[in-house]
């Protein structure tokens, strides 16, 4: 009973979101004389850096996942609750789920983002993102069913269709899927069909910048150019797409309009804030960006509300008068670590120093032996970028096993070439293509 009341009378910090930005948060937490409540709508936590490799096949969403309450099960003041905020109501300090409602003291979201269709909701379906485990299995889905339908298909001109990718964006994300898809045609692929060929499938990347990782150095944007078209990728860029169906893309560069015929379309093209967003500056009466994230301050307070914090994807932070604070990995880490030491620091009546964001620098693979690293006046590409950026990738997978696991596949795959996990299951997200290719009904009754 004493134990219960000394709980209810701690100062309640409630989580919304368990990505990087809030998992730090609640780690920098665990010693703190405070109650903790992380809320998130999955069950587990997602490496998302490594999601490119579950869409190919190379890992399963299990070695990169680890389930939020294992890791935070030492953190004794700490519970997790699977769910959705509905909506937040800053004056009476509580957050509304669709079972209950739970009273905060101070409150960081931290839900991250998006895929961004530039205001074409229609495209949604048409070309999935990659930003959730779903999304990572719905593509691997739409990648190996159209293997399987190019190998049925008996007309020339359709069974390309199926066997041209097009995948929109030529940041990072979609640097890393084209690379992986690439070795994926022309070495894993290569004896497990009788009809086709999967080294001659078309993986055309759209970027519509005038260079893909635009983030990075020059020279490295042009070394990983390099890389892809030595995989066979072809690189469009200074093109957007202006149209998209089932079976065409329509891109514009400069004056020339081109259709694509593809039966698959993957989207890597931007990000906008999660939904959440909104209801938190209808809530709090803050601005919004047109990326849709919550304006903060210097401290990540959102409106008048000092005890409102939004960190990661979710906040537009402004380093200086140049420079946002990027949404990566490392910097909602460090956000989540200084919300939680601001607010220790104010349960203790103590000021801390400003934040100060430290970049940890970018890195990007495009196939094996071949990465960029750009650690500011370090620039590294090739052999050892690719070893450091396993590396890397590898210390920061949460769980030991997962690491080991990881380890293991990234070896086998280095030497066989075979990538393990190329089940086709239903992600739950979209209705299912038909395996079946198309047929002429006029055709097939004259036959």
């Amino acid at each position: 009973m004493f134990q219960e009341e000394k709980k209810q009378s701690l100062h309640h910090v409630v989580i919304v979101g368990g990505g990087f930005g809030g998992l730090y948060a609640a780690k920098s937490l665990a010693k703190a004389p405070v109650k903790v409540t992380l809320i998130d709508k999955q069950n587990f936590h997602v490496f998302q850096p490594l999601l490119y490799q579950v869409a190919t096949g190379g890992l399963a969403p299990s070695n990169i996942s680890s389930p939020l309450r294992a890791v935070l099960k030492h953190n004794k003041n700490t519970e997790v609750l699977m769910g959705e905020v509905t909506q937040i109501e800053p004056e009476r300090q509580i957050v509304k789920l669709k079972y209950r409602e739970i009273h905060y003291d101070s409150l960081i979201i931290a839900t991250g983002a998006s895929p961004q269709y530039f205001g074409n909701p229609e495209w949604v379906k048409k070309a999935p993102g990659l930003k959730t485990v779903e999304d990572a299995l719905e593509i691997r889905r739409r990648i190996f069913l159209a293997f399987e339908s190019a190998e049925k298909e008996t007309i020339p001109e359709k069974r390309q269709d199926w066997l041209t990718f097009v995948l929109v964006g030529g940041g990072a994300a979609g640097v890393e899927l084209a690379g992986a898809l690439a070795e994926l045609t022309r070495s894993t692929l290569k004896e497990d069909f009788r009809n086709i060929d999967p080294a001659t499938a078309k993986i055309i990347l759209i970027q519509s910048p005038e260079r893909i990782l635009p983030t990075y150095p020059a020279q490295l944007s042009e070394q990983a150019l390099n890389k892809l078209k030595d995989l066979g990728v072809i690189v469009k860029t200074k093109t957007k797409v202006i149209d998209l169906n089932e079976q065409v893309v329509t891109v514009r560069q400069g004056e020339q309009i081109e259709q694509i015929r593809t039966r698959t379309v993957l989207w890597t093209a931007g990000m906008k804030a999660s939904a959440i967003a909104l209801r938190l500056s209808e809530a709090t009466g803050a601005s919004l960006d047109r990326m849709g994230r919550v304006i903060v301050s210097p401290e990540f307070t959102v409106g008048k509300y000092n005890n409102i914090f939004a960190i990661g994807d979710l906040a537009h932070y402004r380093i200086n008068q140049n420079h946002l604070l990027p949404a990566v990995a490392p910097a909602a880490m460090q956000a989540g670590n200084y919300v939680a030491n601001l607010i220790q620091s104010q349960l203790q009546g103590k000021k801390i120093a400003s934040f100060r964001y430290w970049d940890w620098g970018n890195l990007a693979v495009i196939g094996k032996h071949a990465a960029v690293i750009d650690f500011g006046l370090i620039k590294l590409s090739g052999i050892l970028a690719w070893l450091i950026w396993m590396f890397i990738h590898v210390f920061y997978l949460l769980e030991f096993d997962n690491k080991i696991i990881v380890a293991i596949q990234w070896v086998w795959s280095y030497f066989t070439s075979n990538k393990c996990d190329r089940l086709i299951v239903s992600s739950g997200i979209s209705p299912k293509i038909e395996l079946e290719p198309e047929r002429d009904t006029q055709a097939l009754l004259q036959v």
